[in-house]
């Protein structure tokens, strides 16, 4: 696109990519979507995505949601990559400065750090939100970009961010922040697709950890008995707390759900049962450990299965739910494996159906 376009031209252009942005659903694919239009609406190098991960203790990361370049294809880094092998927050004090001040910053970098003679300019825009994660756009140009070519880009990101937040209120639950029901098939459906090696943000091949997915469906112990001894407002102080819980003890692309009530799922990605086993097992040591305000303790039955390639969701939910009914069943506090209790003899595989339809 030429850069010395007609005014008429230039608004028209901005209008499009309002509404190509807006058309995205796909949380993942949106800071791609920014990314790319950006770049078509600067005289820049490149346009980049990146966003805060991890827990907020000091630790966060700097994930690429999405980096565009003249001539390339938009990459990212894979949403389940390692928290330890991104940058640390500390590595990047422009970007930081750019989020504590929310205001935009442009910089001159070192002769001696260049690599590309296109990138000799950064210029770092806040990109908030009240839901979601906080991030920056970070455009790279040879020359200073004009403060008046940067004003319509920062309309741009308030119309992106105020869509976000509606994005996000849509997908999550009200009470604890976690994913919503609604969402679930969507992302299973995604999630269980085999992957492959993707292209690093720095041009190297990343590998895929382990294909697996492992789906945990998650039930509070006797929750009724909190909600009728201390009150709803006590009952949903629980929620929200084993939801805080449930975010300190996976990862960061692991898919946290409230279904409703006192339920919850998990869907966890890559490593063997035993790792699985384990990621489980740890979330519910970390519950019954922690201490409630008035409630003291509360305990979880979860169960879990592998979700397989010709799996439809309510197949999988409903092989991890019979996890949840045996850990029930055999005293509560537990974490038992669909396919554990099938090997053991305690369970029996059976078709699974819908209506009268057999599945297989």
């Amino acid at each position: 696109m030429e850069h010395d376009a007609e005014p008429s031209t230039l608004v028209g252009d901005h209008i499009s990519h309002l509404a190509a942005l807006t058309a995205q659903r796909d949380r993942e694919m949106l800071d791609v979507s920014l990314a790319q239009g950006v770049l078509e609406l600067l005289p820049a190098s490149s346009v980049g995505v990146y966003r805060l991960v991890g827990p907020d203790d000091g630790a966060q990361r700097w994930l690429c949601c999405g980096l565009a370049r003249r001539g390339e294809l938009t990459v990212s880094d894979p949403p389940w990559v390692d928290l330890d092998s991104l940058p640390v927050v500390s590595a990047f004090p422009l970007r930081q400065l750019v989020l504590d001040s929310r205001l935009l910053e442009q910089a001159e970098l070192p002769t001696a750090s260049l690599i590309d003679p296109t990138q000799r300019f950064v210029t770092v825009l806040p990109l908030m939100v009240e839901l979601g994660l906080p991030g920056v756009l970070e455009v790279m140009s040879d020359k200073p970009l004009a403060m008046e070519s940067l004003k319509p880009i920062q309309t741009l990101l308030k119309v992106f961010a105020n869509f976000q937040n509606l994005l996000e209120s849509s997908q999550r639950d009200s009470l604890t922040g976690l994913l919503n029901r609604q969402t679930f098939d969507a992302t299973f459906l995604k999630a269980s697709m085999p992957s492959q090696p993707d292209p690093g943000h720095n041009g190297e091949r990343r590998s895929s950890p382990a294909t697996g997915y492992w789906l945990g469906v998650v039930d509070i112990d006797l929750f009724k008995l909190v909600n009728d001894r201390f009150g709803h407002l006590i009952g949903d102080e629980v929620l929200v707390l084993v939801a805080r819980i449930m975010r300190q003890s996976f990862r960061h692309y692991d898919r946290l759900y409230r279904f409703g009530g006192e339920e919850f799922v998990v869907l966890l990605r890559g490593g063997t049962e035993d790792d699985a086993q384990q990621a489980y097992e740890r979330f519910r040591r970390n519950v019954e450990t922690y201490v409630f305000p008035q409630v003291n303790k509360v305990t979880i039955s979860l169960g879990f299965t592998e979700v397989m390639h010709n799996d439809t969701p309510s197949v999988a939910f409903s092989r991890a739910d019979q996890g949840v009914y045996q850990a029930k069943h055999q005293g509560r506090n537990q974490v038992l494996c669909y396919e554990a209790l099938v090997r053991d003899g305690v369970l029996k595989t059976e078709a699974a159906h819908v209506g009268d339809v057999e599945l297989f």
